[in-house]
């Protein structure tokens, strides 16, 4: 299976990110966990919040808090919104992530470990990462196809994780329960898509539209969200 190995630039701050905005379609921007250690959900609505408290673990919370957090502060630039406040994520009846009062905006979440992608688009989009790692493979991931429509051969370990990080993209690109696809084979025939090795680190696939799209992906810098 193909895959492009990106090396990341240093990462960006909040206030270059609406430029980036003005000359691209998607913007995948990845945010480390470990640079966040409160817990402070002043930003959540109710919504939010009685999501919140259904999560089960401090890890959970957490990566819930920071990215919705995170998320909004972003959102604000790009949208030239007054206040960060006044932004409420919610989630449809299948799952998608949707920005209130912003349909025009497209948003797609990810994590592995103690990352968080998050894409804002201008055209529908799904992401999946992954931690690019030796699998044991689980009974859930052996019944992967050993064929894939891409390439007609059969796949190692690595392209089965690789596999799974498009079938996760493409779930989500399509808004469809991810038990849908999976023990399909993928047709991509209709779609633009592509899967990246992020700093020999992480694998990363994203699927759009068949459309040419300009996409973007950097890692974002710590935002003083006024927490403390």
């Amino acid at each position: 299976m193909c895959n492009e190995y990106l090396k990341l630039p240093f990462p960006i701050s909040l206030e270059y990110v609406p430029y980036l905005w003005q000359q691209r379609d998607v913007l995948i921007l990845l945010v480390d966990l470990d640079n966040y250690d409160t817990f402070n959900a002043s930003y959540l609505n109710r919504i939010e919040l009685e999501y919140l408290e259904r999560l089960q673990t401090s890890y959970f919370k957490k990566r819930y808090i920071v990215s919705r957090t995170v998320l909004k502060h972003i959102i604000c630039k790009v949208a030239n919104e007054q206040s960060v406040s006044e932004i409420s994520t919610y989630k449809d009846e299948y799952g998608k992530v949707c920005i209130l009062n912003h349909n025009e905006l497209c948003i797609c979440i990810s994590y592995t470990e103690n990352l968080v992608a998050l894409a804002i688009s201008k055209v529908d989009v799904g992401i999946d990462i992954e931690l690019a790692r030796k699998l044991t493979l689980k009974s859930t991931l052996k019944n992967l196809h050993n064929k894939t429509s891409l390439t007609g051969e059969t796949i190692n370990e690595a392209d089965i994780l690789k596999m799974w990080t498009l079938k996760e993209a493409y779930s989500k690109f399509s808004n469809k329960k991810m038990y849908l696809i999976f023990n399909k084979e993928l047709d991509l025939s209709s779609v633009n898509y592509s899967t990246y090795v992020l700093d020999n680190k992480y694998i990363f696939s994203i699927v759009t539209h068949s459309d040419s799209h300009i996409i973007d992906i950097n890692r974002l810098q710590k935002i003083d969200c006024n927490w403390d």
